[in-house]
């Protein structure tokens, strides 16, 4: 009598990110694009990110009916409620706790839920290399930020070496940077990430994001959220050492454009950590096209009130509409947010705590950008042909803006400037005095971006690849 092969179960991969805004909103779309090729999904949150998941945004729920085979999973972080560190510059402190502490409680949800499969923020270095081994399942590392940053990461020992780093208190910042292989003659100091600088005050060591960033080595596959015809020269390098390599992004459009196609009526999924304001979706319904700058510096940018002021004072002499994100954790002073916002309602512009930032971007009425270059950011306005003022912070900031204003012209580049005349100036050359020139260069990439999503286009191609990868994982 013949025996019926035996059917393969269903993979059940394990989505964990670093606690922290960009990286948990790009690894949950991930998570629903493999929801919705009903792969079952443990996304793995810290408690206190899970928390403010579910206190800013109502449709947690929803998405979780949406996609049966999804389901959210808490970890402890070793912070205490009273003394945590947040998700912002002290991010590192977390990620080290983390690392040393973690690992018998990730490998109690391993053996609970029957994973077959781990794609792990590749900011965690090895904390899932045994488990994998242990179990035998495979490892995927994901990394969030750009292909650039990471290749600038990965060759860091080599920048050691060749004395290229670190950079020294009284370095010339506009040193250019000679042994990045692909980028060649792009870099200067002041681009690379500022723990790259002398800084005792930096929470993020040098060293540590370098072993950190060789450790995915040792992952069976690695995940990019790009596409190849915005970083192709880039990705060709990093393929010598990551063979196993899927670039799948813009993630966001990606995930957007298959709902679209999957989920005609479906609701787009957030995962705030702060509580957003709608009211500018109807601001901006009343301001011409292309008419409005919008100002955000992301989810953890700390900002002085000299740097406030003198931004808010070089965007109303540019005399443009704007609409300015400033966190309820962003302004200490007391009275000075008041004083903004009033300032600011009579020159007719808005100021809001948090927005609905891709349909913002994707609003008729924006013709810039004033970010600080954070990927997601970054990747947002891409995909909506926004020109962008770059005004970076920390991380992969330094490098993303490099690229936005000299490789893919798509804007002008303000780091480690902060004036009121310098803002102006650049909001009218950005929206006025060459304006032409950033439009067509922010429309032709964005098409690029569509183009790379859609069938047969590379990262949906990639993506199918990653499904078939991740299905032959199961037992």
């Amino acid at each position: 009598m013949e025996t019926q092969p035996k059917e393969k179960s269903s993979p059940h991969v394990l989505i964990f990110p670093c606690p922290a805004q960009g990286h948990v909103n790009s690894m949950l779309k991930l998570a629903e694009l493999l929801a919705i090729q009903n792969i079952y999904i443990t996304f793995l949150n810290t408690k206190y990110i899970h928390n403010r998941l579910i206190q800013f945004n109502d449709d947690i729920q929803a998405l979780l009916e949406c996609y049966p085979k999804l389901q959210f999973k808490t970890i402890s972080d070793f912070h205490s409620e009273e003394k945590h560190p947040g998700f912002g510059e002290r991010i590192g402190d977390v990620i080290t706790s983390l690392s040393l502490y973690g690992k018998p409680l990730l490998k109690d949800i391993i053996v609970s839920e029957k994973i077959s499969c781990i794609i792990l923020d590749g900011i965690f270095g090895d904390l899932a290399t045994d488990l994998a081994a242990e179990f035998g399942i495979q490892l995927i590392h994901f990394r969030t930020i750009s292909s650039c940053c990471f290749w600038a990461y990965f060759c860091v020992p080599k920048l050691l070496e060749c004395n290229e780093l670190p950079i020294r208190g009284d370095e010339d910042m506009d040193r250019i940077i000679t042994n990045i292989p692909g980028m060649e003659n792009i870099l200067r100091c002041r681009d690379l990430p500022s723990f790259c600088r002398e800084n005792k005050k930096d929470h993020i060591r040098l060293d540590d994001v370098a072993l950190r960033t060789k450790q995915s080595l040792k992952a069976n596959a690695f995940i990019l959220n790009t596409f190849e015809d915005l970083e192709a020269s880039v990705l060709s390098q990093i393929r010598i050492h990551f063979p196993k390599l899927y670039t799948i992004g813009p993630l966001h459009h990606l995930l957007n454009t298959t709902k679209k196609s999957s989920f005609p009526s479906s609701f787009f999924s957030k995962s705030n950590f702060f509580k957003v304001d709608r009211t500018c979706m109807a601001w901006l319904d009343s301001q011409p096209l292309k008419s409005v700058i919008y100002v955000s510096f992301g989810s953890t940018t700390p900002m002085k009130r000299e740097e406030i002021i003198e931004i808010w004072h070089g965007l109303l002499n540019s005399k443009k509409q704007f609409l300015w994100v400033i966190r309820p954790n962003m302004v200490q002073e007391k009275g000075l947010l008041s004083e903004l916002e009033e300032g600011t309602r009579k020159e007719k512009g808005l100021i809001v705590g948090w927005v609905p930032q891709e349909e913002v971007l994707s609003h008729k009425a924006i013709g810039a950008f004033l970010t600080h270059n954070g990927w997601n950011s970054t990747l947002e306005s891409v995909v909506c042909g926004v020109p962008m003022i770059c005004w970076p912070y920390f991380a992969d900031q330094q490098i993303n803006s490099r690229f936005v204003s000299d490789v893919w012209k798509l804007g002008l580049d303000m780091k480690d400037v902060c004036d009121r005349k310098v803002v102006e100036n650049m909001v009218n050359d950005v929206m006025v005095n060459r304006k032409e020139e950033f439009v067509r260069s922010a429309m032709d990439i964005a098409k690029l971006a569509s183009k790379s999503v859609s069938p047969g286009g590379s990262s949906y191609n990639n993506f199918q690849d990653l499904i078939q990868y991740i299905r032959s994982t199961s037992p």
